[in-house]
């Protein structure tokens, strides 16, 4: 065992520690020059495992300069480990300086850790690339020794992955000898990750450490008392038990998986609230000020619980937290243990989390995530290749820090995992378009931002070029939000601006856990008052659902298909099970159930695909266009997680065409060219890019402003160069990213002479939770509501032994009838129900 030197070992003894195995480990790596990657449970000391060796080596070598450098994913959490850090450099008066730099750093702090920079200096991948962009990075971080990367898994195969292995490697070129530590507590797939480290593009040269598991988490089912609902996802339901659960802890952190679903949970715990306990809520579109605000009386023990979203997934270290609820299914086996790992925050004792699922569903996908915590499993996707746009924004970026040739800077783009397979080509595409735009946008003087001298080097042309891509750095492209301000207060956080669109005076909405009535939209914000009457609308944002992974829906087939073990499932869902056994048949994991039934004179088909909402919405496209080939005369469609459900005017017959392989061919290529999907993604793209402005001195862009921009560039590059850089990487990631078409692909390969179909004279258990589904796609319109006629007639169905499955149904109708009716009304005629709502404390108010 290695031998501390003191104060490190005075220091480690007076809190009654010893060096853990993988703490030594990193400690040897690091003495012998080597990266490494540490995967070690929540609680188990990555942090300090990872600063450990900087400390040492400034202890033994004092200098001043630069020593390590720390990259977060969130600005929060590094500002938590350097408070966190900093305890242990005083208590043993320790020379090292330790600061961050975030985009809340003052510029007069800014500009001093230039001049005088920290030993350590903890940042942000935007940060980082900012950095990199100046003409001194070469002075700042010449000397680096070593570069620590935290929650590695959590940016490793994202756009904000991609921007940091590129400046990972400028700092190969600036600082060779730097080492490199990535730290992780959830990996499924180490090798990419070690890559993802790499100085040469892969695993090799780079440690794998692996610390001892941790506790087993405590993990318990939440189910409401008395029924269990069919279908929805937000878990309000049970929030009289979890609100019961919070009482009798010490501090409870409820994860929910969007935002809207965290307004809406806030708001159902603070009417059950009668003991006035102090609960916050944190999510991302809150205020930055109300977020701080939540977290600092989290830190400091005011709260008793916090509502939050993925905002809080990462490990700020709250050691007062003793039980994390989940409402509604984790939607993954890492991204679960990820959130129970807040719990306790310490590796000998067992985390205690509470999963409450929203629907039966939901409850099955809880006990299959609870067996694979159980056996040791993770999951989770390798991380894709890199993108073009974010690597045209490092191009340009590199080009504003000095002049380069072209060959340097492909050797350096290839040194790094994401782009360790990036042709020559691609390069060359990328820096023309960097250049003046390409072939059909080279005469437009606002696209020229590069210029080659007569040896072949790169310039950048001027400043506005720089000032531009300092104004505009970043991945992270927002859907057009607008400000939500108090009338005559403060700014509470941003809504989406198409939510506010559907506004009209006097409406009322959710938000930052209040109850909120819209006035105005003025140049500047959604103007709000304080309450409000009628039925409240939630702001719902896009992209905010999480996707069911592949390993999770794959154990969910085979805990559903596998009677034997359903010993595990409440009786309500073995109940439910048996009567699909009895009245059709259950999902073959290894094959495609679909059924089809008369209901209301429509007929419906239902597919069982379990591979998450967005590749199901994206089949349900191409299904319902093959539909109408057939002359079945499709109506409309809704997808969930777990099934797709398509009714007609009249009955599929022959089904096996429907789902052919062959859909991932032209009929996929012509939906996608003809829907907006690729409008979307080349928007987003553009911006990356660069091609777009997100801001611009003197004046901010709307989103209305961009979505025209960018949808005159993307038509003039259709029509003139079709084959443009940007639009191949809008075509890749509308099919990794927006139409899911790998999950596609899997749902077809099985279905391939593999298809059951049961055609039914009513509606299988199992179909009842999609038809109950709020938010169902029309494919060619109209205004009868098929499914509120089809929820009637189940009903009407039910036979003398199915008295629960009448009773639940004709709950679901009449509030199905309430929406129908509310909806076809015009806004300010919809009907006004009064909704009583406890005030939040000012305390916890923005």
């Amino acid at each position: 065992m290695r031998t501390l030197p003191e104060p490190f070992a005075r220091w480690f003894a007076g809190r009654g520690w010893s060096l853990r195995p993988h703490q030594a480990a990193l400690a040897d790596a690091a003495q012998a020059g080597e990266s490494a990657l540490l995967i070690a449970p929540t609680g188990g000391g990555k942090t300090l495992a990872g600063f450990l060796p900087s400390l040492l080596d400034l202890h033994a070598n004092p200098r001043d300069g630069l020593h390590t450098l720390y990259i977060s994913p969130l600005k929060a959490l590094a500002v938590d480990i350097a408070r966190n850090l900093m305890a242990p450099v005083q208590e043993m008066d320790l020379a090292i300086r330790i600061e961050t730099r975030t985009g809340d750093t003052p510029q007069n702090r800014r500009a001093r850790q230039r001049e005088a920079p920290p030993h350590f200096l903890l940042t942000t991948p935007e940060s980082l690339t900012l950095l990199l962009t100046l003409a001194d990075a070469g002075k700042l971080f010449g000397g680096l020794s070593a570069i620590v990367v935290d929650e590695v898994h959590a940016l490793a195969g994202t756009k904000r992955g991609d921007q940091l292995a590129l400046c990972l490697s400028r700092l190969a070129t600036l600082a060779p000898d730097a080492r490199r530590v990535g730290l992780s507590a959830t990996v499924a797939h180490p090798d990419p990750l070690r890559a993802f480290l790499s100085v040469t593009g892969g695993p090799e040269g780079v440690r794998l450490v692996t610390a001892p598991p941790g506790a087993p988490p405590a993990l318990e089912l939440l189910l409401p008392q008395g029924h269990l609902p069919w279908g929805g996802h937000m878990g309000l339901a049970s929030m009289p038990e979890v609100y019961q659960r919070i009482k009798g802890a010490r501090v409870t952190i409820v994860f929910v998986n969007t935002r809207a679903q965290a307004e809406l949970c806030f708001q159902a715990l603070w009417r059950l609230n009668e003991d006035a306990l102090p609960i916050g809520m944190h999510h991302g579109s809150l205020e930055i000020e109300t977020r701080r605000k939540v977290e600092a009386a989290m830190a400091a023990g005011r709260l008793r619980a916090v509502v939050a979203t993925a905002s809080l997934d990462l490990g700020i270290d709250w050691g007062a937290v003793d039980q994390v609820i989940q409402i509604a299914a984790p939607k993954g086996v890492s991204r679960l243990l990820q959130r129970v790992g807040r719990a306790n925050h310490r590796m000998d004792e067992a985390s205690h989390a509470i999963l409450a699922p929203s629907n039966r569903f939901e409850v099955v996908e809880c006990v299959a995530a609870e067996e694979a915590v159980a056996a040791g499993e993770l999951d989770g996707e390798p991380p894709r290749p890199g993108g073009l746009d974010v690597l045209a924004q490092h191009v340009l970026a590199m080009a504003c820090a000095g002049p380069f040739r072209p060959d340097d800077l492909y050797a350096e783009v290839i040194g790094c995992g994401p782009y360790a397979a990036l042709s020559r080509r691609d390069f060359d595409d990328v820096l023309r378009f960097v250049e003046d735009g390409g072939y059909a946008l080279q005469a437009y003087d606002r696209f020229r931002r590069l210029f080659r001298d007569s040896e072949g080097l790169v310039h950048v042309r001027d400043s506005r070029a720089v000032r531009q891509l300092r104004m505009n750095l970043g991945t992270i492209v927002e859907t057009p939000m607008v400000k939500v301000r108090l009338r005559g207060g403060p700014v509470l956080g941003e809504v989406e601006e198409w939510f506010v669109s559907t506004l009209v005076p006097g409406d009322c909405f959710l938000f930052a856990g209040q109850l909120l009535r819209y006035e105005a939209l003025d140049a500047l914000a959604c103007v709000v008052t304080r309450g409000g009457e009628g039925e409240p609308r939630v702001p719902v944002y896009a992209g905010a659902r999480m996707p069911l992974s592949t390993y999770l829906a794959e154990r969910v087939r085979m805990l559903l298909a596998d009677p034997r073990r359903w010993g595990h499932l409440p009786e309500p869902v073995q109940e439910w099970l048996r009567m699909q056994q009895h009245r059709s048949a259950l999902p073959d994991p290894d094959g495609l159930l679909v059924e089809t039934f008369p209901r209301g004179g429509r007929w419906f088909l239902v597919a069982y695909g379990f591979e998450g909402r967005l590749a199901h919405q994206t089949l349900g496209m191409l299904v319902t266009r093959r539909m109408e080939r057939a002359g079945y005369g499709p109506l409309g469609y809704v997808a969930t997680d777990y099934i797709l459900a398509i009714w007609s005017a009249f009955e599929p017959l022959d089904v096996a065409p429907l789902f052919d392989e062959e859909l991932l061919g032209e009929p996929l290529e012509e939906w996608i060219a003809e829907s907006s999907v690729l409008r979307r993604s080349f928007r987003n793209i553009a911006t990356i890019a660069g091609l777009i402005e997100k801001h611009h001195p003197g004046q901010e862009k709307s989103g209305r402003q961009m979505t025209m921009n960018a949808d005159l560039i993307y038509d003039v590059l259709r029509r003139h160069e079709p084959d443009h850089v940007l639009l191949r990487a809008t075509r890749a990631e509308a099919a990794s990213g927006l139409t899911d078409v790998r999950r596609i692909a899997m749902i077809l390969a099985r279905a391939r002479g593999r298809i059951r179909h049961m055609r039914l004279d009513r509606v299988s258990p199992l179909a009842v939770p999609a038809l109950i589904e709020q938010g169902h796609e029309w494919v060619s319109g109209g205004a009868e509501d098929a499914l509120l006629a089809e929820a009637a007639a189940l009903v009407e169905g039910a036979t003398d032994g199915e008295e629960h499955f009448a009773e639940t149904l004709a709950e679901v109708v009449e509030g199905v009838r309430i929406r129908a009716r509310d909806m076809d009304r015009p806004a300010h005629k919809r009907q006004r129900r009064n909704r009583t709502s406890r005030p939040v404390p000012k305390s916890l108010r923005a």
